[in-house]
């Protein structure tokens, strides 16, 4: 029965995401109160009436799509109606998507969902993604996409640009937003993921005041330690001392330098862990430049 009227329930997916876990394979079977609140809030949203419209003819039927890291939310409109939402948790493999990817699976997984409705009518797709405008005339596209793009020209459709701020209902079913007392805060998924690719953390806590934030690298102190533990130390000290290595010199906190860069001593995994940084960085500067020249 849930099952059934799920696309007339807002936010289907998140509140019944507590009893989805249960029917995992490798999670027991613990009722717990979150499991109780959500089949509680699943009989009262389907034992009472529904803010929804019914269809009325075949023309003005618009969706609105959006996609995060969490899930996939839609809305179909009639004439400035709600006909019907639909949202829904995100596939193990589909969490490695593309920003581009993702949100067209939003806007397939509207039209195969709602196909009744959409099949052989004029209909309107809004996404906040502004590239997929153009994925009618876009050149180069992978074999997931060029698979998507022949079901979506079965439909007689156009795809507009529409700003996540306007785009309110499909965002608000795709993902959860952290907010504080007297301050709102939205949090970008994709950002998080960089974040956390980064090995930095954002934590949120009910005593938390908002100020600023900084970012400092420790890197240099820890070149340092690792330079005063190796075994060529102190004979490279006295070279330089003596001026035998023109090249190399010693900074006043007494971090060793050649030509205006730092020394990573042979010694340790810090060598590795620099070259696995840069290329984290230069990855991470190569998606905001694409990002930024998708939309």
């Amino acid at each position: 029965m849930a099952g059934y009227y799920r696309k007339f329930v807002k936010g289907f997916s998140q509140i019944s995401t507590p009893l989805t876990r249960l029917t995992q394979k490798s999670v027991a079977f613990v009722w717990t109160p979150e499991c109780e609140a959500s089949f509680q809030r699943l009989k009262e949203c389907l034992t009472s009436a529904p803010v929804l419209a019914l269809p009325s003819g075949t023309e003005g039927f618009q969706v609105f799509s959006d996609a995060s890291l969490k899930g996939l939310g839609c809305v179909l409109m009639q004439h400035g109606q709600v006909i019907a939402y639909a949202s829904r948790q995100l596939k193990p493999h589909e969490k490695n998507y593309p920003t581009h990817d993702l949100e067209l699976a939003a806007v397939v997984f509207a039209l195969k969902i709602w196909r009744h409705y959409l099949y052989g009518v004029r209909c309107e797709i809004f996404t906040d993604h502004k590239s997929l405008k153009y994925i009618f005339t876009q050149k180069d596209l992978n074999l997931r996409q060029r698979r998507w793009l022949e079901l979506i020209k079965d439909y007689d459709l156009t795809i507009q640009y529409q700003p996540g701020k306007a785009n309110v209902v499909a965002d608000a079913l795709s993902r959860k937003s952290s907010g504080f007392s007297g301050i709102q805060l939205t949090c970008d998924d994709f950002l998080i993921r960089d974040l956390e690719r980064l090995q930095l953390e954002v934590v949120s806590s009910s005593d938390l005041e908002l100020a600023q934030m900084s970012i400092q690298s420790s890197l240099e102190a820890r070149i340092q330690e690792a330079q005063k533990s190796d075994f060529g130390y102190s004979k490279l000290i006295a070279q330089i001392g003596s001026g035998k290595t023109p090249e190399l010199r010693i900074s006043d906190s007494g971090v060793i330098f050649c030509k205006n860069r730092l020394w990573v001593p042979v010694s340790g995994d810090l060598r590795q862990e620099i070259l696995y940084e840069s290329h984290i960085l230069a990855t991470l500067f190569i998606q905001a430049v694409v990002r930024c020249t998708l939309t």
